[in-house]
């Protein structure tokens, strides 16, 4: 059992840490317990960084293709996770993991250049 006293004062101090941080928050938002007279409506409006916003974000679009190049990371960046261990074991795997990680590279190459094609690179 005293194994398990670390674990046990530890999960005490996260529950005890959650409890005080839900209860402040609480107690000092606008129009909670601390603050009776204040309005909530000013958590309504945009701020960011502690200058008030000039426009609404509805205003400004973004392109879609800041989301296409983001899932493109996603996809490369994940393609990487997977050749680390490849690389690292390389000699354990033999021809059977060579063939296997080729086949993998070609799968993505392939999903890069019909990427490419549909213009998914192109920001004219």
């Amino acid at each position: 059992m005293e194994n398990y006293l670390p674990i046990l004062v530890f999960a005490l101090f996260s529950i005890v840490f959650l409890v005080v941080t839900l209860v402040a928050a609480r107690l000092f938002r606008p129009g909670g317990a601390l603050f009776k007279g204040a309005s909530a409506t000013i958590n309504d409006d945009p701020y960011e960084c502690g200058n008030p916003a000039e426009t609404f974000a509805h205003d400004h679009r973004f392109s879609i293709r800041y989301y296409l190049i983001a899932v493109l990371f996603v996809v490369f960046d994940v393609e990487t996770i997977f050749l680390f261990p490849w690389a690292v074991q390389f000699d354990r795997l033999g021809i059977f993991g060579f063939v296997e990680m080729i086949v993998f590279l070609v799968i993505l190459i392939v999903g890069y250049v019909y990427a490419w094609q549909r213009g998914a690179l192109n920001w004219a």
